[in-house]
Formats: structure tokens, C-alpha cells, sequence
């Protein structure tokens, strides 16, 4: 289908989101009254720049607070709406959005609004321009798209139609199965938004919450299904008012907006993602001796090095671990994904414009392709060749047995950009989105997995888990990761690096322990060892960290029953501590 964006949605000047827009792939754009106020160009240079782009100009908005109004204000929207239109044509735009009258002075008498409106689409027909009426989901009297719709019908001109806009619809709780009692030729335009569930004012929400398609809980692909059935044939357009997106880079933004319109037209077709991940095959860590040293500590093993590269294969069960000599500060710098088809996984990136990043390689080495995540962190789609590079893996036996999950620190202008990113391309599906206390603000965390949220929760041991953060807490900058392992013994690990290494372990102070106990009957035996706890209707989780080298900490967990959360009870404590100045183990 024909694909569109308000100007609105991206950051920057007119011609630099012309320019971002089409770079990235869209057929057309709504202008966005408040960008060309400000733009210095003519509207005849705007119209030959999208020209020259390849843009279509599909849409001019917002005309407000027209119609239900008394005589007097009416001559002065129908005078109103005569400049407009000069500049539409100026423009090349033939299709002008009016919104639903929101003023105070508006009269609630549909007849009134019906007829007000096809004497503007007389008005509007004279010069080549057709009206779409939208219900806002704050409008005064009109504010249910199937009331628009009525109004429209009541007016009765071939030159007036409605505008769907996802998110005035679902916001209010709508049910979308009435958009089929409206003939498709009479949707001249459909709008899409996503949105996290809030409860707030819904004009505020609409105002600085919107998101792409994907990134919010909006269930958009069954309202569009809906706008299909009845035969629509116009284009799928964003329409995105978003804080962080205004203040993002524009062609990332729009690149993103273009990936979440891919992705949307791939439920519809009832596309299925081609080679969903199932496992961890590494991950990858900017490596120092001290790296090595909590690896060992934590009883892993080096057991190859690459043959090509300063990088280390340290293993221990089926959990592998790259040190990655590059002399930067220790990081998460690339994960390793068990995928059952590693090519149709990076046809599928490519797809969704997540493009294969140039990597040297020698003829010897195996054939890994890598994608960059919304961070930089590069994601590899894996077989078992990977391991020859390595020579002779042994298999380390320890407590621990694989990697669990891994956390990854948002830039906070990319948090919507990565949701999507991990949803879309890597076919993991979004699960608990919490905002966690932090000594200097929220930290807003969201965990994805590649097992629904509502899947049974047994059984589900073998699952990609990824928790993505946002970096930055209130004045702080807080960009750390970390990898979670696996043990099916964490007190016994707990032991031992008791015993061994008490340095590793980061002090969990007693008050937690203290409200623990009243809450659960628990073994007192996790206060000696510095263990953490929670539970929820499926099982039980023990977990315990450790201290932090340059950006990276590790996690040990263990999963009793079907449990399927991340402790996030306890990320506060974990938080705390850290923001303490817990000393670092020296780098």
C-alpha cells in the first residue's frame, strides 16, 4: 500500500524532514500546517522539492474549529478557509483535513455541522480540493468517528469524506468493527498511531505519547483490517506527536516510522517472522584482565581463541562468553543468537531496513552476518559454525548453565526506536513494562522474550530474554549492562563466592532483608549470602549480582517452577547500591 507521514512526526525543518522522509523510503507526506508557517521557502519551491523527492503531498492539516458555529463566525471560516485553499493549490495539495470543532461556541446540532460543512466542500471543489472531516477524541460535541461519519452523510457532497485516525478511535475504547458500515470511497484518509496505555487527559496523551505502530499497546493491525474490508484503497499515513521524536535525529526517526509501516503490512498479510531466534549462542564483551578475572571467579574457563582475532571463547555449560581484546572500556558490545536460519534472519532484517553491517573476514572464517541494534550493540544470527573458529571447544562443567537473559541500556530518544527493533526484526514479543525508584528518578525498563506474554510459563526454560533500559535517570547517567547466567544451584554458586570472593559480590543491605522476611516465609541463609528473591503465581526467582567492571556487571539467577519475570522487585536495591559508589573492581 501507499505509504505516508505527517511532517509532525519527525524533528527539524520543513525541507530536512522532505528530505528524511524520502530517504527512508515513504510515497507521500502530510504537510503539517505549522511547518510551512515557519518554513522561509514558498509554497510553489516546497511543492517542486517533494516533487524532486519523489514525495506526494497526500494531505494539508489542520483546519479547526469550523463547523456548528453561529453566521458570523461561520463568513469568517468560509473566508478562513478561502486563504487555505490558495495556498493548497500553491502547494499541490487536494485534500484538506478539518478536525472536529473543539471551541466553547460551538452549537451540538448535526444538521447544522452537516450543513456548514458541504458549503465549505462547494467552496473547496472550486478550486480542486476535497474536505476529510475527522472526529478529534476531544472534540466539543463531535468526538466518535462513527459520529463524524454521520455528519458527513448528512451533508451528502462527493467532495467530503471522513479521516480514521487510529488513535482518536482507540483512545476513547471505540469499537472499530463500525468503520465497515462506511464505504470505503468515503474514507479519504486513514491515519495511524500507536500509543502506551495511559491514564491520563487524553488530549495530553495524544499530545506527547503517540508512537509508531509496534511500539505502543494500540491494537492497530485489527483496525486496519477493519478500514480494508470496506475497500479502502487511499495510503497507510502516520500521524505521531511524540516529545522524543521531536527532538530526535529526523532520518532515524523516519527510517524507524517507515520500519514500523513494513512491519504493519506483514501482520496483515499474516506474514510470520522466517527464523525467530531460540537461543543464546554468546555474548560479546570489550574485554580487560579483569574481565577475565570475574569470569574465572564465576567458574568459567578460556577455551579457544580465534584464529584471526584478539578475541577468547571463555565457556562454562552451554553459557559462552567472547573477550574481545580491543583495549575499550569493558562493554556489552554484540550478542550471538542461535537462529534456525541465519539467512532467512538477515533477509528478514534487511526487509524490515536493518542493513548488514560490514565486517572483515577471512576466507577461513565462518560466514556470521551482524545487524546493529538501536544502541550499537551488534546482533549475529548463528549456527554452530561459528564455534570452529575457535578450534576444539571443550565443554566446561560448572553451576552455571547458560545465559538467561541479557540487559541493554536505551539512549533515552531510542527506547520506542529499540521496542520496535527487537519486536519487528528479531521477532521477540514485548512482555512486563515497569517504571522502577531509583535514588535519582525512574528507570523505565521493558522486557521482551520470544514467548508471548501470555504463554504458558512452564517448560519455558529455553527462551531468548532481553531487558531494554533507558540510560539516563534523572540527572544521572546510568549506562550500564549486564549478561544474566543461569544456574540451577544459585545458593551453592552463592557459597562459594562467599567463600572465594567476597569483593565480587555487590552488598545487599539488611533492610532489604528485613522486609523480605516479612513478606515470605524465606531460608535465612539468602541474607548470609547476599541473595535476592521474588515470586509470582508461576514460581520463585533467586538472583544475586556482581560488582561492576567499566559498564558491564554479571547476574546470576535461578528459576524455580515456571517464573517468568526479572526480579524487578529488586532492581531498586541493585540501583541503590550502585549509586552509592559501590568501589568498582579496578580496571
Amino acid at each position: 500500500m501507499r505509504t505516508s507521514i505527517a511532517t509532525v512526526s519527525v524533528s527539524g525543518t520543513l525541507t530536512e524532514k522532505l528530505t528524511a522522509i524520502a530517504a527512508a523510503g515513504f510515497d507521500g507526506v502530510e504537510i503539517f500546517e505549522n511547518d510551512l508557517l515557519v518554513c522561509p521557502h514558498p509554497p510553489e519551491e516546497i511543492r517542486a522539492r517533494a516533487a524532486d523527492l519523489g514525495l506526494g503531498i497526500d494531505l494539508y492539516q489542520p483546519f479547526r474549529d469550523f463547523e456548528a458555529v453561529p453566521a458570523p463566525v461561520l463568513a469568517a471560516n468560509l473566508e478562513r478557509a478561502e486563504h487555505k485553499f490558495r495556498v493548497m493549490e500553491r502547494l499541490g495539495a487536494d485534500l484538506l483535513l478539518v478536525c472536529s470543532n473543539v471551541s466553547p461556541a460551538a452549537i451540538d446540532d448535526d444538521g447544522l455541522a452537516a450543513e456548514q460543512l458541504r458549503r465549505l466542500t462547494e467552496r473547496a471543489a472550486e478550486h480542486g480540493i476535497r474536505i476529510a472531516y475527522e472526529a478529534l477524541a476531544w472534540g466539543r460535541h463531535v468526538n466518535e468517528y462513527l459520529h463524524a461519519w454521520r455528519i458527513v452523510r448528512m451533508a451528502d457532497h462527493p467532495d467530503l469524506g471522513t479521516c480514521l485516525d487510529s488513535f482518536h478511535i482507540l483512545s476513547r475504547g471505540s469499537d472499530p468493527i463500525g468503520i465497515e458500515a462506511i464505504p470505503g470511497e468515503k474514507i479519504f484518509f486513514l491515519q495511524l498511531a500507536d500509543a502506551p496505555l495511559l491514564a491520563m487527559d487524553v488530549l495530553q496523551w495524544s499530545r506527547h505519547y503517540r508512537c509508531f505502530p509496534g511500539q505502543g499497546t494500540l491494537d492497530l493491525a485489527g483496525l486496519v483490517r477493519h478500514v480494508l474490508n470496506t475497500g479502502y484503497t487511499g495510503p497507510l499515513s502516520l500521524e505521531v506527536f511524540n516529545d522524543h521524536f521531536r527532538q530526535a535525529d529526523t532520518a532515524r526517526t523516519a527510517r524507524d516510522g517507515m520500519r514500523s509501516l513494513i512491519a504493519l503490512e506483514q501482520t496483515l498479510h499474516g506474514a510470520v517472522h522466517p527464523a525467530v531466534p531460540t537461543g543464546f549462542a554468546f555474548a560479546e564483551l570489550a574485554g580487560t584482565d579483569s574481565l577475565g578475572d570475574v569470569l574465572s571467579a564465576l567458574g568459567f574457563a578460556p577455551t579457544g581463541s580465534h584464529a584471526g582475532k584478539p578475541v577468547e571463547l571463555w565457556t562454562q555449560g552451554e553459557a559462552r562468553l567472547l573477550l574481545n581484546a580491543t583495549g575499550a572500556d569493558p562493554a556489552l558490545i554484540a550478542i550471538g543468537l542461535d537462529s534456525p536460519d541465519p539467512a532467512g534472519a538477515v533477509e528478514h532484517a534487511e526487509t524490515l531496513l536493518s542493513p548488514v553491517l560490514p565486517r572483515e573476514r577471512a576466507p577461513q572464517d565462518a560466514p556470521l552476518d551482524a545487524i546493529a541494534a538501536p544502541d550499537g550493540t551488534e546482533i549475529f544470527f548463528c549456527d554452530t559454525t561459528w564455534l570452529g573458529d575457535f578450534g576444539a571447544v571443550q565443554t566446561v562443567p560448572g553451576q552455571i548453565t547458560r545465559i538467561d537473559h541479557v540487559a541493554l541500556t536505551q539512549p533515552w530518544h531510542h527506547f520506542d526506536e529499540a521496542a520496535l527493533f527487537y519486536r519487528s526484526v528479531l521477532g521477540l514479543h514485548p512482555q512486563e513494562s515497569l517504571e522502577l525508584p531509583d535514588p535519582y528518578g525512574l528507570l523505565r525498563s521493558k522486557a521482551m522474550s520470544t514467548m508471548p506474554a501470555s504463554g504458558a510459563a512452564a517448560g519455558a526454560a529455553e527462551q531468548v530474554r532481553m531487558v531494554l533500559n533507558i540510560a539516563q535517570v534523572g540527572a544521572g547517567d546510568t549506562p550500564w549492562q549486564h549478561v544474566a547466567l543461569a544456574s540451577d544451584d544459585l545458593p551453592a554458586v552463592a557459597r562459594r563466592l562467599r567463600a572465594e570472593h567476597p569483593e565480587l559480590l555487590l552488598p545487599i543491605p539488611g533492610n532489604y532483608y528485613d522486609d523480605l522476611e516479612a513478606r515470605h516465609d524465606v531460608d535465612p541463609e539468602l541474607r548470609r549470602l547476599g541473595v535476592l528473591y521474588d515470586r509470582d503465581e508461576h514460581g520463585e526467582f533467586l538472583h544475586l549480582y556482581t560488582v561492576t567492571v567499566g559498564r558491564v556487571f554479571f547476574e546470576i539467577v535461578q528459576r524455580i517452577g515456571g517464573y517468568q519475570g526479572y526480579g524487578a522487585v529488586n532492581a531498586p536495591i541493585r540501583l541503590a547500591v550502585q549509586h552509592a559508589g559501590h568501589p568498582k573492581m579496578s580496571e
